[in-house]
This record gives C-alpha cells, structure tokens and sequence, in this order.
C-alpha cells in the first residue's frame, strides 16, 4: 500500500512538472514570436506583406448598414490587421464612425475607435496594425489631428522619411523595424490628407490602388483598377502601378429592393 501510494504521489508529481514545462515552453515561445505572429516577417518590408483586412470594421450587428459580428478587440485578436472605417461629422461636429451617414448608423467617436487600437498595441509590442478611414464629408486632413492626439494613439504612428511623391515599394521599412522603433501602427486617409501638418495619416492612393466594389458577382471576376480613378483614366502606368501595394475588394453585395 505504502508502495502504491508513493507511486501515485511521483506520478503527479511528474505531472505536474509535465504541465509546468508545457506551460513555460508556450510562455516561452509566445515571447519570441516574431512580428505579426511570424518570425520570418521580420525581415520582409511592409509592403510585402498580405494582410486581412474587415471592411467597415466598427459596424457591428446583423442590419444592412452593419458590417461585421464581431468587436474590434476581437477581430484583432482573431488575426485582422487592417481596420477599415468610416467617417463623417456627426450633429456635434465631431467626427464619428458613421456609416454613409450618421442617421443611419453611427458607432461612435474616432477618438473612442482609436483608443481602442491603442489599447490594443500596448498588450501586443510585436505586432503592426493598419488602419484606412474613409473622410466621408471631404475635410481637411488636419479636422482628423484632435481624435488622434486625443486617443493617444499618436506616438505608434509611423510617419514616412519621404514625399509620398517619391514613396516606392521598396521604401518601406521591415515589420522588425517598424517593431524596434515602435512605430507599429500604419493610418491612411482616403482623401484629403494633408501630411504636411499631421505626417502620420497618409494619403492612401500616393501608396495603393484598388480593384472594384460593390461587386454581386460571388466569382468576383472584377481584378482591375478602379481608384484611384486619375490613374485609371490616364491610362495605367505600369511603371506607376507597380510601385504602389494593391488593395483587393473581396466582399459580396446583394441588391435590396434595387439598391446594393
């Protein structure tokens, strides 16, 4: 019996030391992931990495104008890095993540959607994160200063060393070395940037283009450029085109009543 006993007492002791060293193997592999949960990212530039994005990702239920089921902590936590959003000026004239308008769907203040991110890169310091608003009312670049500076999001931001006149694929910076200066959010601004006085919100089209939307074709067929539309109406350059990263529209609409 005393046998049988100090058996059973060394064989959950080793166990226990068993389930000790997993849990220390996975804290410890956890800590020497790389960058954006791979460790050969590290040295692959920014703008040759793939990365998932949700459009109009802070709309959140199951009414035509939401876009997505789940929050953006969870959808961070599920993968997405790329967050895309809109705004507009809301009856306060604050700028707000409003769908279309701010009577059919508003969730909330930028400054609110930013914290959110920023909270988020304070728990994860090796991970990069994109963010594209849409400036649904047209304003100067400069109305989008004070819900940055107010979420606080504003020291992650990486701001480019050149004109965006001059920016090439090549330009860009490593994940690794955007995770060593800290610099690990990316924001653009569909128009209206003005990177003259708020250096971290990039004009989108000076660094991407992008293929169609509002496609009902489910074998989404449409690969072409459609924005930005001078470049499409000029006459794709390819010398131009290839030194921009691409935005791929990949999600189904369906017609309610005759309206996508």
């Amino acid at each position: 019996m005393t046998i049988l006993v100090c058996y059973i007492f060394f064989h959950s002791l080793l166990a226990i030391i068993d389930q000790l060293t997993r849990a220390t193997t996975h804290i410890k592999t956890q800590e020497q992931i790389g960058c954006n949960g791979r460790q050969e990212y590290c040295n692959r530039k920014y703008s040759n990495i793939t990365h998932i994005a949700t459009h109009d990702a802070p709309f959140i239920g199951v009414l035509p104008m939401e876009n997505q089921n789940v929050d953006i902590t969870t959808q961070l936590d599920g993968g997405i890095r790329f967050l895309q959003a809109q705004t507009h000026l809301n009856a306060f004239g604050k700028l707000s993540l409003c769908h279309t308008s701010c009577v059919m769907k508003d969730a909330g203040l930028l400054k609110d959607y930013l914290k959110v991110i920023k909270d988020w890169l304070d728990k994860h310091p090796k991970e990069v994160v994109t963010i594209l608003l849409t400036n649904g009312d047209k304003l100067n670049g400069i109305a989008f200063e004070e819900p940055f500076q107010q979420s606080g999001i504003v020291p992650y931001s990486y701001i480019p060393p050149k004109d965006p006149s001059m920016g090439t694929l090549d330009s860009w910076p490593t994940l690794g070395q955007m995770i060593a200066n800290n610099t690990r959010l990316v924001a653009f601004l569909d128009y209206n940037a003005n990177q003259a006085q708020v250096p971290y919100l990039l004009n989108e089209f000076s660094y991407f283009w992008e293929t169609p939307y509002n496609t009902l074709d489910p074998a989404f067929a449409q690969c072409t450029l459609d924005r930005p539309a001078a470049l499409r109406k000029s006459g794709p350059r390819i010398d131009v085109v290839k030194q921009r990263m691409y935005i791929m529209n990949h999600f189904l609409d369906t017609k309610i009543l005759g309206m996508v």
